[in-house]
């Protein structure tokens, strides 16, 4: 069964130009690196500090593995574009909700 799995998931990759386990490893990996760069940015925010810099590192490892597959893929099918752009438009604005959070939970009043 496994094997069946294994297959139908490379088959995925043949169709699509991408090879689904280094897309995985992308989008495993860079979860310590965002969570880095959204601990940076608190601090950074808290600090009063700039955070355009840990904002854009944050939001290449959140985007990092749909970049492998925009540069490597191929036929990818509207719908799935259009499912990822839902997708990272959601994660976009939940991770913004829960860092202003972050900074507003430890930051003193005026």
């Amino acid at each position: 069964m496994i094997a069946e799995i294994d297959a139908w998931f490379q088959s995925l990759g043949a169709e699509y130009g991408v090879n689904p386990y280094i897309f995985g490893g992308i989008y495993v990996g860079a979860i310590p690196f965002f969570l880095l760069s959204i601990a940076w940015l608190v601090r950074r925010a808290r600090a009063g500090q700039s955070t355009v810099l840990p904002t854009m590192v944050a939001g290449f490892f959140f985007v990092s593995a749909y970049l492998y597959l925009a540069i490597a893929g191929r036929n990818i099918p509207v719908w799935v574009w259009i499912f990822l752009a839902v997708l990272i438009l959601y994660g976009a604005w939940s991770t913004v909700r829960d860092t202003r959070r972050k900074i507003a939970a430890d930051t003193p009043p005026d």
